[in-house]
């Protein structure tokens, strides 16, 4: 993958040596067989965890890389992964995720507990925050938990969960009822050899990674295991997502940009009318829009996370463009490179016709596109007043 936009002043020397190391790693390791999910998933944590890349997902104080988590830095790390797997980047960015709030607001019991196993790829993370009836709106969750003695009971379900049926540990979101909406959340750590804890039903996409959804019939929960304060767990959740919506521009840039490669090679060779593809005007526009496309989507993302790393500024507004205007570019990138692949670009194990399938869950998921331009304007709005 071209590296060049690794040398804008929105990124540092740490980073470039951090782009070719995953990129030599990539070379090496990647792409995996898919074949069964769950043992891929599981092997490439492993291997991530092994080659320190994972260390990027947890602060120095508990076996990771930097202090603390730099937003730059997993958006080099995913764009890498993306372009050659992006099985490996989901491993690597569920890894964050799901244990971005232990980060965030655990004790430092907890801290000692999980970071460490999550850094070294010895326990696989998870984060349980969507349920059947509150995907993009939170306040209707309805899982509950609620205090007896040193516990609290969970009841409820959760669904379309990431690494849910493999994680050694989740964040679990649910609501404990100290105000109405989504101020009556709060978050914990479970396990899933709590009694209680379910993994209901196997989910299966397009694009195969693991997923479950997860069911909790009265679920004992140590008191301990609370993450921050009762009633805070949706600020946790939304301070997350923050630190990682720009990443996931990221990786839809790294799917991008291997669409865009593939297109250049494809159009180069493939003969047509006595010429090669690339010869065709029509094909040069389009090769035109798709890197445009790509370096557009590029400068939102690193100011997003440049402007939360260096400026330590609030991120909502530029996360949330970012995300929308880099998941939608990659998905008409890709589009175009498969339509210049013609009839070979719907053949299963085309690079293209997978990039086609893994594209497509990013427009939806850690907030759909529809939600992000309400974000946006929210923003908008509360700067204007």
């Amino acid at each position: 993958m071209d590296q060049a936009h690794l040398e804008l002043p929105f990124f540092e020397p740490a980073h470039r040596e951090l782009g070719r190391a995953v990129a030599d790693w990539s070379a090496r390791a990647l792409p995996v067989d898919h074949h069964d999910t769950d043992a891929a998933c599981r092997a490439l944590v492993r291997e991530l965890g092994r080659a320190g890349l994972l260390r990027y997902c947890v602060p120095a104080a508990f076996g990771g890389a930097l202090p603390e988590l730099d937003s730059r830095s997993l958006c080099v790390a995913r764009e890498g992964l993306a372009y050659h797997d992006a099985l490996a980047d989901f491993a690597f960015a569920m890894q964050g995720l799901g244990s971005g709030a232990i980060t965030l607001a655990g004790s430092p019991e907890l801290q000692r507990a999980v970071l460490p196993r999550v850094a070294a790829g010895e326990w696989i993370a998870a984060f349980a925050l969507t349920e059947p009836e509150a995907g993009s709106d939170v306040a209707a969750m309805q899982c509950s938990a609620t205090r007896d003695g040193d516990a609290w009971v969970v009841h409820g379900e959760k669904t379309w969960i990431s690494n849910g049926g493999i994680a050694d540990v989740y964040c679990l979101f649910a609501r404990t009822g100290e105000a109405p909406g989504t101020r009556g959340i709060s978050a914990f750590v479970v396990t899933p050899d709590l009694p209680g804890f379910e993994v209901a039903e196997r989910l299966e996409v397009m694009a195969p990674h693991p997923l479950a959804r997860l069911r909790f019939d009265g679920m004992r929960v140590p008191a301990a295991n609370l993450l921050g304060v009762p009633g805070e767990g949706f600020k946790l959740a939304m301070r997350t997502l923050d630190i990682f919506r720009a990443s996931v521009a990221a990786a839809a840039l790294g799917f991008a940009r291997r669409a865009l490669d593939e297109a250049l090679r494809h159009a180069g060779s493939r003969r047509m009318f006595g010429h090669t593809l690339a010869d065709l005007q029509l094909t040069q526009a389009r090769l035109g829009e798709m890197a445009a496309d790509i370096d557009a989507a590029a400068l939102l993302t690193a100011r997003a996370a440049w402007r939360r790393d260096v400026q330590r500024l609030p991120t909502t507004r530029e996360a949330a463009m970012a995300k929308m205007v880099a998941t939608e570019n990659a998905q008409r990138v890709i589009d175009s490179a498969l339509q210049l692949h013609g009839g070979r670009g719907v053949q299963r194990g085309q690079v293209v016709e997978s990039l086609y399938r893994d594209i497509r869950a990013l427009r939806i998921y850690e907030g759909a596109t529809e939600v992000q331009k309400l974000i946006i304007a929210r923003e908008l709005l509360k700067a204007a007043r």
